[in-house]
């Protein structure tokens, strides 16, 4: 079996997420153990030679994150999204050599592909990328890294992506720099970007259900529903972290029809001081222009549009080694609602 089909079976069978962002000073402090020099207690997952199969996976703490049945994750305003695999530690030297060996023994790998592997990892050390003994004379000093596939993205073509062999990283050392998805404080952000989760953007409208033809309906949403969101995820074994956070930046509203006409006319309602979107209707602004709402010139006869709010988030981030936030790119997140439209009833006398 090649190499790479080897690795990205083994990735699949593996998966988790994370999230982060990079900078040599990010991991100058880390320890084995995952603890930071001054933290009073370790974090990570490692007893003797043992290190936790889970170590390099990313955890995510949700606890400020948009819940209920009706929140969703946020699409990218970009043709952006969370790397689908990344790079993380995976292995302590015993580890990779009880990983590695019944693979080789097997010898379905092919004899020649076991031999290569056999000089890089076990018979090396001479020359550049290769190995001895699977740098057990380093245990306790750093940690074999390999792919892992991001949870939920299994069947993406992005998961096939990760096909570098596994590969040593000192402890205390960023990962090679020509890696793109090994982990840091950026990835960690990227993928925690993929756990945001928001309110649904169902708004309030007045006339509430059924409007009129040509009256102008009042859209609004509440401040206290749409506030900021955020998602840290960190790697314990090596100390870094990131946090994300989704905040409501504008309302757009699409009628569900071309015989509408929106307010303001562009449909794009800009949040509040309050960080509210729109005004709530009040008894005596029935001849107010609403700041935020639709007035539909035709009926929806027996049945009725469907109305289409989509509320833009701004993303942005912070963590390990980053003194200022660090932007991603914008969500939306959107949901429709039914809107009967009726004619006035006049009646003549």
């Amino acid at each position: 079996m090649p190499e790479v089909s080897r690795r990205v079976l083994g990735g699949l069978a593996l998966t988790m997420a994370l999230v982060a962002l990079g900078a040599p000073g990010a991991w100058a402090s880390a320890t084995p153990d995952g603890s930071r020099e001054g933290d009073t207690t370790a974090s990570g997952d490692r007893k003797g030679d043992t290190l936790s199969a889970t170590a390099g996976a990313v955890v995510f703490d949700r606890s400020k994150n948009g819940s209920g049945q009706s929140a969703g994750a946020v699409t990218s305003t970009s043709t952006w999204t969370p790397p689908a695999c990344y790079y993380a530690p995976k292995y302590t030297p015993a580890e990779l050599k009880a990983y590695l060996e019944p693979i080789w023994e097997a010898e379905s790998t092919g004899a020649q592909w076991d031999l290569e592997q056999r000089n890089k990892y076990e018979n090396g050390g001479k020359t550049d990328g290769t190995y001895k003994d699977f740098n057990k004379d380093k245990t306790s000093k750093g940690y074999w890294w390999d792919s892992y596939v991001t949870k939920g993205r299994e069947g993406d073509p992005g998961a096939l992506d990760c096909t570098k062999p596994i590969f040593w990283v000192d402890q205390g050392e960023a990962p090679p720099a020509d890696i793109p998805q090994a982990v840091t404080p950026e990835v960690l952000a990227q993928l925690a970007y993929a756990e945001i989760r928001v309110p649904s953007t169902k708004v309030q409208l007045a006339p509430q259900g059924t409007t009129k033809v040509n009256l102008p309906t009042w859209a609004w949403l509440d401040a206290a529903k749409f506030k900021p969101v955020s998602v840290t995820a960190r790697v314990p074994l090596l100390g870094i972290e990131a946090t994300t956070t989704a905040e409501p930046v504008s309302l757009k509203i699409d009628p569900g029809t071309d015989d509408a006409v929106t307010y303001p006319a562009s449909g794009t309602c800009q949040i509040n001081a309050d960080k509210s979107i729109g005004e709530p209707y009040a008894n005596g602004k029935a001849d107010e222009t609403p700041p935020c709402g639709v007035k539909y010139l035709r009926s929806s006869g027996d049945g009725s549009y469907q109305l289409k709010a989509t509320v833009t988030w701004k993303i942005h981030w912070t963590g390990t080694g980053v003194n200022r936030e660090r932007a991603l790119p914008d969500g939306t997140f959107g949901a429709d609602q039914d809107v009967a439209v009726q004619e006035i009833q006049s009646v003549n006398r």
